[in-house]
């Protein structure tokens, strides 16, 4: 096997993949179908402006979240940066620090303030007692995550943004598909925004969708995404150009076409990794609801260092030498990033010592069970010499230090 961190001599067991294996493959689905799709798109000239297969594709995503209304976006960023804008809200924005940088980014970008909030330390979900206390007279709105799939406290945040008077959004990028209550991800709050990015379970190469029950919100925004042309081609207000092209909705068709199969994958993909790395001290495999849908697009696993001998940091490198692409979603927490450091710091002791331990394994319909397998095999390995490897480690940090 590859010896990347190499002169630990104690990676003879696997043999090396004959290829990387890469957290978020994307999910292409059947090629022909999509060739076809956009064969069409070609031959009758219409390749964007809200053509007939962006009009599919948002009215399958509509159905597959249960709303009445979807929009369709260029990506996921620009479709939170919509939402917020056509909702007019001001001021702060709270949100969880454990989420990607893009939910703060969207917020910050459009002159807005992200106010950071603490998670539950099991889940990684936003703490609503938390983002209660964070409420001010400057608050305009809370950003809920669906974190890994799994659904934020919905009623919770719900009451206090009733109580508080506040909009509540959600960054729902990792949960198409997903439910909460038995009901699904996508008509909560006052509006919820999808990632079809490379990355996720549903791909349209780039793109992203907001999903809501307020038609008068989808309307304004179906406008404010397209240059702020109102239906009959006349400057209604401020806009940007936020849309989906037909040929991204060409992919993301294709890839739904394929979700129940990827989503079945998935899930085999997951109980095999627990299956595997059951009982091994120190790993831990965060599990979902059962009663809930998932689409298991996400297998996260936690290294305790206490336990294993390293961290997650180490484990991630080791992984790496063996052409294996782990990636630590999410770390550090937004909080700690550079364009949102404080000066004194903000300190959320849950999101720090979640995001120090947490790293998503590769998974999705390009990985095998063998692969799975030799992955774990790794991790394995890893642990069983956590001391070892832990002493080299220091041995060579001071060597290059």
């Amino acid at each position: 096997m590859k010896r990347a961190l190499t002169d630990l001599a104690i990676f003879g067991g696997p043999a090396a993949f004959l290829h990387d294996l890469y957290v978020g493959r994307p999910t292409i689905g059947d090629r022909t179908r999509f060739f076809a799709r956009l064969e069409w798109a070609l031959n009758n000239n219409w390749l964007t402006n809200g053509g007939p297969l962006v009009r599919e594709f948002e009215g399958r995503v509509a159905d597959l979240a249960d709303v009445r209304h979807c929009v369709a976006t260029c990506n996921a960023t620009v479709a939170l940066q919509l939402v917020l804008r056509a909702s007019d809200v001001s001021g702060e924005v709270i949100m969880p620090s454990m989420t990607f940088a893009a939910t703060a980014h969207a917020a910050s970008w459009l002159g807005l303030e992200p106010v950071f909030c603490d998670v539950d330390p099991e889940t990684g979900l936003i703490d609503p007692d938390h983002a209660a206390a964070l409420v001010s007279p400057r608050t305009g709105a809370i950003v809920g995550v669906h974190l890994w799939g799994r659904a934020a406290p919905v009623d919770a945040l719900h009451k206090i943004a009733a109580d508080k008077q506040v909009k509540l959004f959600f960054d729902a990028a990792h949960a198409l598909g997903c439910t909460a209550d038995g009901r699904a991800i996508g008509g909560f709050g006052d509006a919820e925004v999808f990632s079809f990015h490379a990355t996720k379970t549903v791909t349209s190469f780039e793109g992203g969708a907001i999903v809501t029950d307020d038609g008068q919100l989808a309307d304004r925004i179906r406008t404010m995404h397209n240059f702020g042309l109102s239906p009959e081609r006349a400057v209604a207000e401020i806009g940007t150009n936020g849309k989906m092209s037909e040929s991204a909705a060409a992919m993301g068709l294709t890839s739904l076409d394929a979700f129940a199969e990827t989503r079945d994958l998935n899930r085999t993909n997951h109980a095999l990794y627990s299956a595997e790395l059951r009982g091994l001290r120190g790993i831990s495999v965060h599990q979902f609801d059962a009663r809930e849908r998932n689409n298991y697009q996400y297998v996260i696993v936690s290294v305790d260092k206490t336990a294993t001998g390293i961290d997650r940091d180490q484990m991630q490198a080791i992984l790496r030498a063996e052409k294996v692409i782990a990636q630590p979603y999410f770390s550090p927490g937004c909080h700690q990033m550079p364009p949102y450091r404080r000066d004194p710091p903000v300190r959320l002791a849950h999101t720090e010592y979640l995001s120090e331990q947490v790293l998503a394994l590769p998974t999705g319909p390009a990985v095998s069970s063998e692969d799975i397998r030799r992955v774990c095999d790794i991790v394995r390995i890893a642990v069983t010499n956590g001391e070892l490897i832990n002493a080299q480690w220091d041995q060579r940090m001071c060597r290059s230090s």
